[in-house]
This record gives C-alpha cells, sequence and structure tokens, in this order.
C-alpha cells in the first residue's frame, strides 16, 4: 500500500506531473497492437493539495526495507534515496526535510547528482536516510534531463526530447514502477550489433507493422508501439520505399495551432490532374482537413469543375454526422475555390473564406502538408506492393484511412478521431485489424457465385478499408471487379503484383501496367505490317469491367425458308444451298485442312477455368539495346537488320552540316508467331523517331493506300468459285526499297558506333521504318516497278494491281509489305514471282494461311475465314476465358443511350476494346451491329456501356472458332439485301440502316451504320439504306469489270418495304420523296439502266435484320446459317 501527501502547490497525482515541466502521458496500450494490459491507474491511491513550501514529499512503504531499485513516482517532489554511497557530489540542502501522507516528517541532510543508469544522471537528488526506497521523480526528470514520459500498463518509457530516442524504461512489479538500472540509451555508430542484440521475431514483426501502416515514419510508430523498439534506434532503420517515396525540400517553419474547437476552421487543397485515371475515370482530389483534429477527409474527382459539390457535400457531413458548423474555410488562391459558386456559399453560412497570395503556397502550409504526407504514404504503397499506377485513388484513400488513425505531431502524439471523439459523438468508424496494402487477398465466392466444382475463393489484391461498410476492399484486376466482404484471407507475406524484372526507382507491375502502356508483343506481331507508320501500337486492355451472370439460352432449331416467288432465284439460292451445304463442307473438306493436335490444345485452353493472362510464352520483347545484346537470339535479329540496311545502301556515314538537326532512331524488338501461337522468328527492326521531322523540312506528302478487306474477301469469293490460286509473299525490309528524295540526318543505331570513335550521323538514301514518308516513298517503289512489267492499277482499290493476258488474268494485292497473288494464268504468276524476286528481297510463303491476324483455311470446294487466334488473345488478355457464354452479342430490346446519371468507365480502355472488335468485325458479320452501337459512345462511356461490350466478349467466348464461309456456286451474281430500323435510336431518333453483298453466292461486304439524319417516315429509311446498299454493289460491278467479269444481268438489291420499292419505281416527284430526292434521282437513273432491280423479300426472310436492331436467338442464328457464318472448330 502506498500513501501520498503533497504539499507542493505545483504538483499533481500520479499521472499528474508539474504543467510546463515534463510531458507525462497514461496511453493504454494501442487496440491493433493486440496486448492486453492492466490499467497502472487503478490502485489505493489517495491524493491531496497542501501548501507551497521548504517541504518535500517523501514516499513511506512498511511492506520494504532498504531496497535497491528506484521507484519511478509521478507524486514525488525531488528525487530522494538514502544511500550516501550513490552521490557524486554532495552540498548542503534548500529542502530541510520532507513528509509523507501521514505528515511525519524525515530529515534532508544532502544535496547531490546521483548516475542510476549508463544514460541517465540525476540532478538536485535529496539524501533522506530515512526512506526506505529511492524514488525517481517524474516532473523533475522531465525537466531537468530533457525527457518524455509515457506510461503503459505493463512499463514506462523515457524518451529522450532531443534525439528522439529510449533513453531508460521502467517494469510493473508489485503495483509500483521500478527503473531497469542496466538500461543504457543506444549509440548511433554501430548499426551492425542490432541483429545481435535485437529479437529477430521483434524485427520482423516491427516492419510487418510499418507495411501495414502505410510506410508511416519510426517516429510515429514509436508513439504507437513503443515495445517495437526497445533496444532499437531509428537510425539504425532503413526503409528503401520510404526514400523513394519520401523524398522531398526543407519545409517551412509551422505556424502556431490557433482553433480551440473541432470543425472551426478547414483547411482545403486540390490535388492533380494524375496522368494515369483510375478505373473510375477520377484525375484529381480534394483534400479537407479540421484543423483541431487533423482529422483529413478525400474525395477522388473527375475535374476541378467537382470540387463545389464535394465542399457542399462535406459541409453537409460536418452538420449532421458531428452537428458542428465551419466558421472558416482556407484555401489556396486557385480557380476551383475562387468564384461566383463559392462566393455565394459562403455568403449564405456565414462561412469565412482565407485565401493564400498569389504564388504563395506556405500560407496555405496545413494542407500542402496533408497533401505531401498524404501522397508519400500512397506513393509508398504503391512502390512496395509494385501496383499499377491505376489503383493511385485506392492507394490514396487507404492512406488518409491510416493517417486519420495514426498518432499526429502537431497533436503530440495523439490520434486525429480520438481527438475527435473527445468533443463530439462521431459515428462509428471502420475498426478492422489494418493489413499490407497490395498484399493477396483470397475472397471467399460464395454459393450463387459459383458451381460445385470450382474454386471456393477468388485470389484478388488487398486494396483499401472500405468507408461505408465493414470489411475490406479487394479488387480482382482480370474482371475489374471489386469485393467488399470479411470473408477473406490474407497473405501479406506476397504481393500479388510481380515486382519488376530489372529494378529501377518508379512504379511497375510485371504484366498488369504494362496493359495500359506500352507494347503488346503478341498484337504487334500480328499488325507488324502497321509499323510502316513509325507508330507503336498501344497495348490492349486486359482490366473489362464486371461481368454479366450467365442470361441462360436454350437449344435452337433451324427453320428452313424458302423465298415467296419465281423472280428471286439468287434469293432461293442463299435461303437454301448455304444452309444445306456448309456443315458438310466445313466437316468434310475444310477439317482435312486442320491440325487436331492444335484444336485439342484450344479446346483445352477454352475449357480451362483457371487460365489467367500471361505475358508471352516465349520469351518478351527486349526493352533496350544494352538487354538485346545480352541475348544470342535478339543478338541475332539485331545482325540480320543491320545485313539488310547495309546491303540496300540505306545510309551512308557523313559529318552534320551546319544548321542541319538528325532524327533518332530505338530498336524495336517483336516475337512473330503462327497462327497457333508458335514462335515464327525473333525480329529487331531500327525505326526512326519520325515524329521529330517538321512538314516541309525533311518531308512533305504522306499518304499512301492500303488493301480494302472487302477486296480481298471479293478475290477470296473468285478463287473459291473458280478454283484460282491462293499464293503469298512477304517483302523484306520493304519500306528500305523506298526512294528517298528529302535530305534526312538521323543518329547511329544503339549499340553501334565508328570503330574510330568519330563523331558522324547516318545521311539517309533510302527510307527506314519510322519516316513519315516512308509508306508513300515504298508504295510509289512498287507501284512504279508493277507498271514497268505490264500490270495497272485498278480504280477500284488502288493497291490492287492486274494484268489481262490471252483472256486470263492475275491480281496482285497489297498490303503495306504483304501481298497475294490469284489469278488463272498459272505462267504469269510464275514470272511474276521471278521478276518480284529480282527486284526485292522476296520471301514466299506458300498458299494462303495467314494474312493480318486472318485464318485462312481452305477445302477442296471452299474457303473458311476466321480469326480464332486473335478471339482467344483477346479472351485471355482480358480475363474472359473462363466467363459464361451468351447466345447473342447484345440484348434484345436494349436501351443502351447516354444518360445524365450515368455512371462513368475508363475512357482509353473502352475505346482500345472496341478498335479491337471492329478489326474482328472483318470476317465476324454477326458482330457488326453490335459494335455499331458500342462504338457510337466512343466519347462519352458509361459502365452500362462498357457492359455491353463485355457481352460481346461473352458471346465471342462461346463460338471463337466462327467465321465466314466461301463455297463454290459456279457463278459470279452481284445481289444484295437491305435494310432499316426506323427511329431505333432512343437517344436521337436516327435510324440505322444495314447492307449485305454476295458475289458468286458468298459474303462479301456488309455494313450496319446509324443514319446522319433523322428520317420522318420508315420508307424514307429504308430509301436511305436502299442508296447505300447500291452505292455498295455499283462498287463491286465496277472491280468485276477491272477483273474482267461483267455482269450481263442486272443486279438483285431485296428490300422488304414495299413502299420504298414503289417509290424507286415511281418517276413523280412528290411530298414522300422531296426529303430524299438525290438519292431518288440516284436510284432511278440505275432502274432505268437496268443495271439495278429491287426485289421485294419478307421480313422473316431479309438476311440484313440482323444489322438494324437485336433479333431473338431464333431469327439470330437462322440469318447466320443462311449468310455463311459457321464454326470450322465446332464438335461433330
Amino acid at each position: 500500500m502506498v500513501d501520498l501527501t503533497l504539499t507542493d502547490g505545483n504538483t499533481g497525482g500520479r499521472g499528474g506531473s508539474q504543467r510546463g515541466k515534463a510531458a507525462v502521458q497514461l496511453v493504454p496500450e494501442p487496440d491493433f497492437y493486440g496486448i492486453a494490459g492492466q490499467d497502472p491507474s487503478q490502485g489505493n491511491v489517495s491524493l491531496t493539495k497542501g501548501t507551497r513550501g521548504k517541504i518535500g514529499v517523501a514516499l513511506h512503504v512498511s511492506d520494504f526495507t532498504g531496497s535497491d531499485t528506484w521507484i519511478i513516482d509521478s507524486g514525488a517532489s525531488d528525487h530522494m534515496t538514502y544511500d550516501k554511497s550513490f552521490f557524486m557530489s554532495m552540498s548542503s540542502p534548500s529542502i530541510s526535510h520532507v513528509s509523507n501522507a501521514n505528515g511525519a516528517s524525515f530529515p534532508v541532510l544532502g544535496i547531490g547528482s546521483v548516475q542510476v543508469t549508463p544514460s541517465i544522471v540525476l540532478h538536485d537528488v535529496l539524501y533522506v536516510p530515512s526512506l526506505s526506497h529511492h524514488l525517481l521523480s517524474v516532473s523533475q526528470l522531465g525537466s531537468q534531463n530533457k525527457c518524455s514520459v509515457t506510461f503503459y500498463p505493463m512499463y514506462v518509457i523515457f524518451h529522450n526530447l532531443c534525439t528522439r530516442v529510449i533513453m531508460g524504461k521502467g517494469d510493473l512489479r508489485g503495483r509500483l514502477f521500478h527503473l531497469d538500472c542496466m538500461y543504457a540509451e543506444p549509440t548511433q555508430a554501430p548499426e551492425q550489433p542490432l541483429a545481435l542484440t535485437l529479437n529477430s521475431d521483434r524485427l520482423s514483426e516491427l516492419w510487418l507493422w510499418h507495411r501495414r501502416l502505410g510506410y508511416p515514419s519510426f517516429g510515429v510508430m514509436k508513439k504507437s508501439m513503443p515495445s517495437l523498439f526497445l533496444g532499437v534506434s531509428e537510425s539504425s532503420l532503413h526503409c528503401e520505399t520510404c526514400a523513394l517515396a519520401k523524398s522531398h525540400r526543407s519545409s517551412y517553419p509551422s505556424s502556431f495551432h490557433s482553433s480551440t474547437m473541432p470543425f472551426e476552421l478547414i483547411h482545403s487543397d486540390v490535388w492533380g490532374p494524375s496522368k494515369h485515371s483510375t478505373l473510375s475515370g477520377m484525375r484529381y482530389f480534394v483534400l479537407f482537413i479540421d484543423d483541431f483534429t487533423r482529422l483529413s477527409w478525400v474525395v477522388l474527382l473527375k475535374s476541378k469543375d467537382s470540387v463545389f459539390s464535394a465542399f457542399t457535400a462535406f459541409h453537409k457531413l460536418v452538420r449532421t454526422q458531428y452537428d458542428a458548423h465551419v466558421k472558416v474555410f482556407r484555401s489556396d488562391n486557385g480557380g476551383e475555390f475562387v468564384n461566383h459558386s463559392f462566393h455565394e456559399y459562403f455568403q449564405d453560412h456565414g462561412i469565412i473564406h482565407q485565401t493564400s497570395c498569389s504564388q504563395t503556397p506556405e500560407q496555405n502550409g496545413v494542407s500542402e502538408r496533408k497533401n505531401r504526407h498524404l501522397l508519400d504514404m500512397a506513393r509508398s504503397l504503391l512502390l512496395s506492393a509494385n501496383m499499377p499506377k491505376y489503383l493511385w485513388g485506392e492507394a490514396v484513400l487507404c492512406a488518409s484511412h491510416l493517417i486519420n488513425r495514426l498518432p499526429s505531431v502537431p497533436l503530440q502524439g495523439r490520434v486525429p478521431l480520438e481527438v475527435l471523439s473527445n468533443y463530439v459523438s462521431i459515428p462509428s468508424s471502420n475498426t478492422l485489424p489494418a493489413r499490407v496494402f497490395g498484399c493477396i487477398a483470397y475472397v471467399h465466392l460464395y454459393k450463387n457465385q459459383r458451381s460445385k466444382l470450382d474454386a471456393r475463393a477468388l485470389k484478388c489484391v488487398f486494396v483499401e478499408y472500405s468507408s461505408h461498410q465493414k470489411g475490406y476492399k479487394c479488387y480482382h484486376p482480370q474482371s475489374q471487379k471489386f469485393y467488399v466482404t470479411m470473408d477473406v484471407t490474407f497473405s501479406e507475406d506476397a504481393c500479388y503484383f510481380l515486382p519488376p524484372v530489372t529494378p529501377c526507382q518508379g512504379e511497375k507491375s510485371c504484366y498488369y501496367e504494362d496493359l495500359f502502356s506500352g507494347q503488346d508483343g503478341r498484337l504487334s506481331s500480328e499488325f507488324s505490317r502497321l509499323e510502316c507508320f513509325g507508330t507503336e501500337l498501344a497495348k490492349e486492355d486486359s482490366s473489362p469491367p464486371n461481368r454479366e451472370e450467365n442470361l441462360g439460352g436454350t437449344e435452337l432449331e433451324k427453320e428452313d425458308s424458302s423465298p415467296p416467288n419465281g423472280e428471286e432465284n439468287l434469293g432461293s439460292q442463299l435461303l437454301t444451298s448455304l444452309s444445306d451445304q456448309s456443315d458438310r463442307l466445313v466437316e468434310e473438306e475444310v477439317s482435312d485442312y486442320v491440325s487436331d493436335e492444335i484444336l485439342d490444345v484450344t479446346n483445352a485452353v477454352l475449357n480451362s477455368s483457371s487460365v489467367s493472362p500471361s505475358p508471352s510464352v516465349v520469351s518478351p520483347a527486349q526493352s533496350s539495346p544494352e538487354d538485346a545484346m545480352r541475348d544470342e537470339k535478339w543478338m541475332q535479329a539485331m545482325t540480320v537488320e543491320m545485313d539488310a540496311l547495309e546491303k540496300n545502301c540505306t545510309w551512308e556515314l557523313v559529318s552534320l552540316p551546319p544548321g542541319k538537326k538528325t532524327v533518332g532512331c530505338r530498336w524495336v524488338y517483336t516475337v512473330k508467331h503462327n497462327s497457333d501461337g508458335s514462335v515464327d522468328k525473333y525480329k529487331a527492326r531500327l525505326v526512326a523517331k519520325g515524329y521529330t521531322q517538321k512538314y516541309g523540312v525533311d518531308y512533305d506528302e504522306t499518304f499512301a493506300p492500303v488493301a480494302k478487306i472487302n477486296t480481298i474477301r471479293v478475290l477470296l469469293s473468285l478463287a473459291a468459285n473458280l478454283d484460282w490460286p491462293l499464293q503469298q509473299f512477304d517483302v523484306k525490309n520493304a519500306f528500305l526499297h523506298g526512294d528517298l528524295h528529302e535530305e534526312v540526318y538521323m543518329d547511329l543505331p544503339p549499340g553501334y558506333g565508328t570503330s574510330t570513335g568519330e563523331q558522324v550521323v547516318c545521311r539517309l538514301k533510302k527510307s527506314l521504318y519510322g519516316l513519315k514518308q516512308s509508306p508513300r516513298a515504298w508504295f510509289g517503289r512498287f507501284t512504279k516497278f508493277m507498271k514497268k512489267i505490264g500490270y495497272r492499277q485498278s480504280n477500284s482499290d488502288h493497291t490492287l494491281f492486274l494484268k489481262h493476258r490471252c483472256g486470263k488474268v492475275t491480281a496482285l494485292i497489297i498490303y503495306v509489305d504483304d501481298m497475294v497473288v490469284t489469278g488463272d494464268d498459272f505462267e504469269e504468276i510464275q514470272r511474276l514471282q521471278d521478276q518480284l524476286s529480282l527486284e526485292f528481297e522476296m520471301k514466299d510463303l506458300g498458299n494462303l494461311k495467314y494474312f493480318l491476324g486472318i485464318e485462312v483455311a481452305r477445302g477442296k470446294d471452299c474457303i473458311m475465314l476466321s480469326q480464332r487466334k486473335y478471339v482467344l488473345d483477346l479472351l485471355a488478355e482480358t480475363g474472359m476465358l473462363d466467363s459464361q457464354p451468351v447466345d447473342t452479342p447484345i440484348e434484345q430490346n436494349h436501351r443502351l443511350a447516354e444518360y445524365l446519371d450515368q455512371v462513368p468507365t475508363n475512357k482509353a480502355r473502352y475505346q482500345r476494346l472496341v478498335g479491337r472488335l471492329i478489326y474482328l468485325s472483318h470476317t465476324r458479320p454477326d458482330l457488326a451491329y453490335a459494335v455499331s452501337v458500342v462504338s457510337q459512345f466512343m466519347h462519352n462511356p458509361s459502365k452500362t456501356h462498357m457492359d455491353a461490350v463485355f457481352r460481346i466478349l461473352r458471346y465471342l467466348k462461346s463460338a471463337p472458332g466462327k467465321g465466314l464461309l466461301f463455297s463454290k456456286h459456279s457463278h459470279l451474281d452481284v445481289s444484295g439485301y437491305t435494310d432499316a430500323d426506323w427511329a431505333g435510336n432512343i437517344t436521337d431518333r436516327r435510324s440505322t440502316s444495314g447492307y449485305f453483298t454476295f458475289v458468286g453466292g458468298n459474303l462479301v461486304t456488309w455494313k450496319s451504320k446509324k443514319q446522319k439524319v433523322v428520317a420522318r417516315s420508315s420508307a424514307e429509311a429504308e430509301y436511305k439504306g436502299m442508296a447505300r446498299g447500291l452505292c455498295e454493289l455499283l462498287w463491286l460491278r465496277n472491280l468485276l469489270r477491272d477483273l474482267g467479269f461483267r455482269q450481263e444481268k442486272a443486279m438483285q438489291l431485296y428490300c422488304d418495304n414495299k413502299a420504298t420499292i414503289e417509290i424507286a419505281h415511281n418517276p413523280v416527284q412528290h411530298d414522300r420523296t422531296k426529303h430524299v430526292e438525290v438519292d431518288r434521282h440516284f436510284i432511278k437513273e440505275k432502274l432505268d439502266g437496268q443495271i439495278i432491280m429491287f426485289p421485294f423479300v419478307p421480313t422473316e426472310e431479309q438476311l440484313a435484320d440482323i444489322l438494324t436492331k437485336a433479333l431473338s436467338s431464333k431469327a439470330f442464328y437462322d440469318s447466320l446459317d443462311k449468310l455463311g457464318i459457321c464454326d470450322l472448330y465446332a464438335p461433330t
């Protein structure tokens, strides 16, 4: 039992020392640390105040005699001891005696200095022989030794106020705190003994909590968890993440803390724009800070225009949740704060708006410092976990959550949330245990989210603590879906995103970061022909939006249809022969040319539910010449490229003339794949940095035509009907053959130099990949050569070169450096091949199999086009290989439009996905309408629009091998179907028109497009669609005439609107046709010339219906069968 009596008016009881002399705290152990302690304030302690005089305070313990330990006493006025031998020096005391709680007095015989530990020397220690214990006065220790004293349930810690290190400690024994006389303050010199003196488990736990709490400073951590720092100096702990993320300039002097109540003064600042948008398109955040509690609120914004709405919402939150009023609002002088809306709002609510002076951010120092604190922590979180930068918003919100729950220096080590709770009633806050940001989190999947044999958890990444739900927020990158749940298992020692391959400063994930920037090796290998434009193809997105649940489907029975009258001979052929022959042709003939081994592998991929996207199945493309030169494969590829450049005399080495500037260059490394995904070759290409060129200085004209995919399909239809061969050739280093007329200087290739070390540059004599004029120079050179050997360009497609000889024809179509040769003049084809080989360095690729990402499979009487590899790559990169398939690409009766309250989505990702689907529609007319709809929202996509894109991907999952079949019909008639959906767009009531055209009974061109003007009637909409279809038929007619096939009879354009047909045949102008007068004259002219005719077709037999509206599953698949769209890889 301890009895205390205070006779000094400036001293308090236990836990209440002299104000201004010592910082004594009695705080509970932090909850998240998990130490269950006892309350040191409990005990039989009585406190009374006496008068000030020369009387000290003595401790009398009746249970002990002659103890050698020092008792830490917050109630003692002076240090006291009964052992004279402890004194280093002694003099006469100024205090004559001390008294205890009973009023008994004890004489003081001397005063001096005593060294109690190797680190602590006590001054003015009273010599009192009658005492039974040595007493250490907390108040005197704080004032003389410049230290703070913090009491915990089981121990007490002394901190040096100057060095911020622990200089002493004590332990609780028998309800009293005893000083540890053997403890010594750690020295600064040796850092290695740390591992020898510190328990490894404690050190591991310290670093674990450093990561869990968002990489706070070790000073802040020491205030929260001093037990982890026992025997550890802050200077011996070095965190590389903190060093990289928190480097900053020296700070300005801090201002005095002025507010006296919460929410009297609010500081605010806006940060942004970020170069990387979040998943919801946010690029800014606004910060609101309460000056009194230093509690902060973060709101993510799309633009600075939203700052006002964010503040009004925050102001309502303060009034509703905390029953408080904002008196002063302090911000910088930015336009987002200084505007009419804010001015009126402040006047209406009586809020004083204080702004900093122009170009003086120091006056808004609280906001600026908090901004830096938030970004330092967010940057640390991102760097340590190798997180992609598009998750910066979640990192900032997580950092704000942690900072609000950590001790704050301006609050003298108190926690902002706890300070606020002492003044106002606060809503229940998130008290979840802290976890490491970016670690692997296994989210439990509930029964309705999985089947019986599926995995019961989903591997995600932990990104945030939910603000409105009691749960952890985890993110699944493949589906771009967030989960908020308590049913999650963490693996805090492992990060979800792998570290970068090579160590470098900055942030880069191994795979998912590259989905938003950089180059896709596989995509660039498919589109390497486009390198002629000197641009790098953007890497396609692999983070699709939330997946839709499977809408279900039923087995459909196919119905055969026949035309109503005998006029429609071609319609009868299309409606019957295609549906009857397509399955037999594909199964019996085309399948003979496809490897079963490939089918087995790809089907296994499709049926696997655990497939995750992989950056490459082979060695990835190198990023720098230095790395490439260490790899034998890439070194050999670079040598081949340099040999080709030298052989072609691409440049000459000269000194740079005065006043001239050079164009840079770089190496582009690509792994080229075959159609089955196997590696074809490793290719290194030297590319000039054409973006530094200036128009009129080192380049003029740049346009060069490329082959139309419609022309290629027409040639394939002719080849199928006439048994023409299809040969494919490739020009090696095509752009190097182009003659360069401008004076262009280029830097030496990276990794190469002259043997003498002379400073020279390359003066280009031939065009080079990357130069703006290279495509035009190469195509001009090729055109000149083809005309020289007797070929002429088609007027319908300038990339098609034709030669007629002895009633036979040879056709060559070129797309940059890839060319396809066909025709019935086999002797001329061989001669052409020989002539091309003499003029250019050619590569004979044999029969056409893979062209521009399109797979070509040829049977005895048919040709099949598909983009199965392209589809599988797209599904893998978007994480959709394990998605639930749907039976149609777009919902029937959809209401896709732009709404004011729509939820935005990532615009760049949406545009990239739609762009890939547009290219896929070259062989998939079943996607034409769906892709046309989603492409209308490229400028402002929403989550609903992204879900529609995702549904198209799920439809592709149902049949990735579906493609276009060209059969042998023994005729070359040209026909088409046209249709329009009147006022079908719910936003602007414009109509959607579409057409299919056939050559030789095979589908060759199609289009689904929203009309540019609003049609006042269905007949007008159909008439405009008819005019478009007629234009396409005329182009086909002219193309066939160039090829030597004249149409002897009128082309048939089928329409299901009798009013439209009657208007076309009616020569009288009246009110119903004045809106389409030009189209009427155009159509009438072709009718009079017997070039075209418009047979009527019933709506149920209208093939173009799938181009204008979303159909039911049955009608949709009936149309596909009649169009010749089938799946080569479908099980039989």
